[in-house]
């Protein structure tokens, strides 16, 4: 009994021990990444990749100094990068032609899908909305929805399956229903994995989609889910500008969250596009990486995104803001705010290309006082998820596809 009571008395000295170590740690102070060496060299990983991503300079960062004649000489090796890293597959000989598989008036325009055939194993759809009143070729916009979304909540369809239904009755989410509504013509696509291209999501998770693994299998083959996506939604523009009641000097791509992605892509690759709604914050995803670094309570340092965001060497070529500001000079308009930082060099660019006025700022309403606005030029590393917003001017729980301030753009623009 006195040789048992010693062992419990072991365990329970032990148990408090490391109970006192749990206790004691404080996740404060490991909010930034410092070594304790004095070559500041790291024994843990994560400050081994973090310090070497600090040192990244990327390749194709804007520079405010240029010419306009450099400007242009920027803008050709943007688009060489976007290619190398988009890493498109080759075109199939002969693809299937896209067709229509389904047609239905709504109030005011015609409701169409279609079905196409980007890849050799893969048929996609799509929705097509022409307003009533078309009477000769006019401009029509692509719609791409962010996470969660579908083509048919764009277009104010219930789901393809009951769990799919987005809010599609609220007009903060039916963009492409908006936009025909409006007088224009709307193509609305699914994002890969969600909508009709999910996989068992229907029976179970609904519309939390299971991005993830299908971007995991992308990676592991040297691809990416902003690869796939921006490819299938480059065969849809194609469709776009072949139809003769589309004028294709004057399409529009338009992204809500997660679509402003592709659409950066898009814009970069062909020129031919006529302006862009961005409707999402904008900001410098690699410095978003660096600064988020502060810990839960369990000792996780949380990634700024899923792997659907990653891309092979996309640091190492640019950030948002640099695809953004070489766009200029077709027209964009920005919805969601950020940084002044950052939408100070679109200005520039804007300003380079002799347009200034073919780029468009709004903020959140929160943040639409200039008084109100965090004026930063560097973050400071340490934020959680919800710090790093509220220092880059996101109020998270006013996002939606801003309307109201997109189509009297788009009138401004799209006008004869």
């Amino acid at each position: 009994m006195k040789k048992r009571n010693v062992i419990i008395g072991l365990l329970l000295c032990w148990c408090a021990l490391i109970t006192a170590q749990v206790t004691e740690w404080s996740p404060n102070e490991h909010k930034e990444i410092r070594s304790d060496r004095d070559d500041g060299r790291f024994l843990s990983s994560y400050g081994v990749v973090h310090s070497m991503l600090s040192d990244i300079e990327p390749e194709c960062a804007f520079c405010p100094d240029m010419s306009k004649r450099e400007f242009a000489k920027w803008q050709k090796k943007v688009r060489k990068s976007m290619q190398e890293i988009m890493n498109f597959p080759k075109q199939q000989d002969n693809p299937p032609v896209p067709k229509c598989i389904h047609t239905v008036q709504r109030n005011g325009y015609r409701l169409e899908k279609w079905e196409y055939y980007p890849l050799s194993e893969c048929v996609s759809t799509f929705l097509v909305l022409i307003p009533d009143s078309l009477v000769k070729p006019s401009p029509a916009i692509l719609c791409i929805p962010g996470s969660g979304g579908s083509k048919e909540g764009l277009a104010g369809e219930p789901g393809v399956a009951a769990k799919f239904n987005d809010d599609y009755r609220n007009p903060k989410v039916t963009m492409a229903q908006n936009l025909v509504k409006a007088g224009y013509i709307a193509v609305a696509v699914d994002n890969p994995a969600a909508g009709e291209a999910a996989d068992l999501e229907r029976y179970v998770r609904g519309r939390n989609y299971n991005y993830d693994l299908f971007s995991r299998f992308l990676l592991e083959m040297g691809w990416s889910y902003l690869g796939y996506a921006a490819y299938l939604d480059m065969q849809v523009l194609e469709w776009m500008k072949s139809r003769p009641y589309i004028r294709k000097d004057r399409i529009v791509v338009s992204g809500f969250s997660l679509g402003t992605e592709p659409l950066m892509v898009l814009g970069v690759l062909d020129p031919s596009i006529y302006a862009f709604v961005y409707n999402d914050f904008l900001c410098q995803t690699q410095e978003r990486a660096l600064v988020m670094t502060a810990p839960d309570k369990n000792g996780t340092r949380i990634f700024p995104n899923s792997i659907r965001h990653l891309i092979p060497n996309f640091w190492r070529k640019f950030n948002f803001p640099d695809i953004v500001a070489s766009l200029a000079p077709r027209p964009v308009i920005l919805t969601e705010g950020g940084l002044d930082r950052d939408f100070n060099i679109i200005r520039k660019a804007y300003e380079i290309s002799g347009y200034p006025s073919n780029v468009e700022i709004y903020h959140y309403p929160k943040f639409a006082d200039p008084q109100k606005r965090k004026k930063i030029d560097k973050l400071p590393e340490g934020l959680s998820r919800d710090e790093y917003f509220n220092m880059v001017n996101v109020d998270a729980p006013d996002h939606y596809f801003k309307s109201e301030l997109v189509i009297p753009w788009l009138k401004k623009h799209l006008k004869e």
